[in-house]
Formats: structure tokens, sequence, C-alpha cells
């Protein structure tokens, strides 16, 4: 099959039959901010880890494996996003940590949770070198506010010294891979405190309620409390583009086909 297959490709003047590079985004699912109705004190979601390469010269008749993870509920981690092939290194993006609950720690993550604060200081989970950053600290000491949660470009605020304030969530990384830049994997805001003008957090820079950005949730009591799912890209020069492939939206930029998995699938190379 794949003797009458690369035939074809040479026939059509599109492929030299030879191994080649394949560039690839990993983003994994952000963790849960909180939607308790009252906003207190709750840490914002971290966004799921982000790594980007690409792996050269990969052989004919690889099998690549892909999977994305999917977003966290309130307070907790999102999933992770793989991909993998034989003879390839598996690549593992962490998701993103949960925010704290009210007293209490993010989650570590891709990028961590911000923790929770109120009473007793809550620490922002710790982010996954290369791939993210820690969360924010919340506050304690009787009714202040939560962290923000890390994103890809920069780590979640720690609530302002006594602020109501929740932290803002770290900012989102600008990634070009399908043509456009976009942002992935920003930190949501955190919840806000009793006292010192309570307000949420901001979310990160470059947030959006987004599926497959890997954004964290925000700890806003009312929407968008949930981790946005992740997502794994992968691009090669048209000219090598085989075809055969399931689970992917296929598109084309300039000499490049991109193949956006949102769940699971495979290509052949």
């Amino acid at each position: 099959v794949r003797l009458m297959f690369t035939s074809f490709r040479m026939l059509q003047g599109t492929s030299s039959a030879q191994p080649y590079d394949i560039e690839y985004l990993v983003v994994a699912g952000g963790g849960g901010g909180n939607g308790r109705s009252d906003n207190y004190y709750n840490g914002g979601g971290g966004g799921g880890g982000v790594l980007q390469a690409t792996y050269s010269e990969v052989a004919l008749d690889t099998v690549i494996s892909m999977s994305a993870g999917g977003g966290g509920a309130n307070n907790t981690n999102g999933s992770n996003s793989t991909l993998s092939g034989s003879g390839l290194s598996t690549i593992t993006a962490i998701a993103g940590g949960g925010g704290g609950l009210i007293n209490a720690n993010g989650n570590a993550g891709g990028s961590g949770g911000g923790g929770g604060g109120d009473d007793t200081t809550g620490v922002g989970g710790a982010g996954t070198t290369g791939q993210g950053n820690a969360g924010g600290n919340g506050q304690g000491g009787s009714g202040w506010a939560g962290g923000g949660g890390g994103g890809k470009a920069g780590a979640g605020q720690t609530t302002p010294t006594n602020s109501g304030v929740g932290g803002y969530g770290g900012p989102g990384s600008q990634i070009s891979v399908i043509g456009a830049n976009l942002y992935y994997s920003a930190g949501g805001g955190g919840g806000f405190g009793y006292y010192g003008s309570p307000a949420v957090g901001a979310n990160g820079t470059g947030w959006a309620a987004t599926a497959n950005t890997g954004n964290g949730g925000g700890s806003n009591g009312t929407s968008n409390n949930s981790g946005q799912s992740g997502i794994v890209i992968i691009k090669m020069l048209t000219a090598n583009y085989s075809g055969t492939q399931s689970g992917a939206a296929v598109s084309t930029s300039g000499v490049y086909t991109i193949l956006r998995y949102t769940g699971t699938g495979n290509y052949t190379v």
C-alpha cells in the first residue's frame, strides 16, 4: 500500500518519499476556577501546559497518535494532552492546576492554580518548567481574596496586601503555528474577598471563553469558571502530506498543511 501511495505522490510531483519534519503544538486542558455564587476567596485556574517544537525527519509509515485534554471543572485540574509515535519521543503537556478553595493551596499543573484566600494564605500551585508558570498566592488574615492562576507567559498575581480584589490571571502566549497569532493558556482571575473594595481578579491577557485554548477558569462565581479544553496541532509541508489521518480538522496556510485535533486521532507519515 505504501509503495502504491508513494508512487502516486511522486507522479503528482508532490513528494520525494523521504523522511520529513513535522512541527507540533500540544496544549493541555486548563484548570478550573470556582463557580460559587458569592465569588468569595477562591483561586483562579491555571492554564494548560504548552509545548511547541519539531520532530525532525520522521520516517515514512510512522503512525503518530494525538489526544487533546479537556478542561477542569470547579477547582479541579484539567487533563493532559499527548502526542506519540513509534520511534518518537512522547510529548505530554501537563494539565492546568485547579484554583485553591477557601483557605487552601492551588493545585500544581502546567501552570498552577491560584491559592485561596480568607483566614489562611493559600499558596499558588507550581507550574511545570518549560510549559507554564505558578499561580499567585491568596491572602490570609480574614476576608481577603484569592490569587490568580498562572499562564504560559507569566505567573498569576498574588492578591495585593489587604485587598478584596482577586489576583489577576497570568498572561497567555501568542503562537502562530496555524498561520495566525492566537493566544493559548492564559490564567483565570481569583475570586474576591469580603473586605477592601471586593472585585473579581481579571483573567490573564489573551483569555477568552473559547474551547481548545487551554485557558484556566476564573473564579467569577457565575460563568466561565471551568477550564478550557486543550488541542494538538501538527504542521508539515503540503508536498509531504500523506492524506492519511483520522480525527483532524485539516487546513492549509501557504505551503503548509495543518491538522488540528480537539479529541483523539492519528496521522500516518
